[in-house]
């Protein structure tokens, strides 16, 4: 499916640097890497997408990094990127990943944002669900009135008020029953053959996705990886240090 994007023309207008393709996580939306996108449109072209089930993008049965990674081809060829630099944090990194066996000739250097390619088999969204679905059962139509009862459900105020950014009058822009439905694909993970170009794997230091012991894993699918720790953050990395993963993600693509 094509999905709702935002593409942004480099600044620069002498610049030749090659556009990149951010993707956004479990829950959220094109704008979530908005961070990144305004420090790297000065120098590159910038499309930022929600992926199915999520945001303005088209609603499916199905969600698996098969499909979202055939997604993500297509919204490339409808905006004629031949070739891109691609960033993705969480789900959105995986989903990046399984686009270099859908595409592997479209991706210049991957950027994966606190997670590795690896079937996680750990439930850590229940109480999220729970708590999403306990607003939509209850019929609340404000955000108020769905943080007080998200509160009840230990969520943290953080993470509340990320997922009403995706509330709109008492809907949410994401498919929840899907995305409960077809959440052991979303944590799982298919291995994608070898992909012998440059990958950084970015990773928050309190976080616990990406482990040392996944290094195999990681190097066995991205043989070119190579690894950079942001010391006191946690899964949202980008959002708790940006300045350290820009200049991180700089130093990667920033050299020939």
């Amino acid at each position: 499916m094509k999905l709702h994007y935002r593409l942004q023309q480099a600044e620069s207008s002498t610049s030749t640097a090659l556009p990149v393709l951010l993707v956004h996580g479990l829950f959220g939306t094109l704008d979530n890497l908005g961070v990144l996108a305004r420090d790297l449109k000065q120098q590159h072209s910038v499309l930022q997408v929600d992926l199915r089930n999520h945001g303005l993008s088209e609603r499916s049965d199905e969600m698996t990094y098969q499909k979202m990674a055939e997604d993500l081809l297509e919204t490339l060829d409808d905006v004629s990127f031949d070739k891109v630099i691609v960033i993705g944090h969480s789900m959105g990194a995986k989903a990046a990943m399984a686009l270099t066996a859908v595409a592997p000739e479209r991706i210049d250097k991957l950027i994966a944002i606190d997670m590795a390619p690896v079937d996680y088999q750990t439930r850590r969204h229940d109480e999220i669900f729970a708590a999403l679905n306990a607003v939509t059962e209850a019929g609340i139509k404000d955000r108020a009135g769905a943080t007080q009862l998200m509160q009840q459900y230990a969520t943290e105020d953080g993470v509340i008020q990320f997922l009403l950014k995706s509330f709109s009058q008492g809907e949410w822009r994401f498919n929840v029953p899907v995305l409960l439905a077809e959440y052991a694909n979303i944590i799982g993970w298919q291995n994608v053959p070898s992909w012998p170009h440059p990958a950084l794997f970015i990773r928050g230091g309190e976080s616990p996705y990406v482990q040392d012991s996944y290094r195999s894993a990681i190097a066995s699918q991205f043989p070119q990886a190579r690894a950079y720790v942001v010391a006191g953050s946690g899964h949202w990395v980008h959002a708790e240090k940006p300045e350290a993963v820009l200049r991180a993600i700089h130093r990667f693509i920033d050299v020939p």
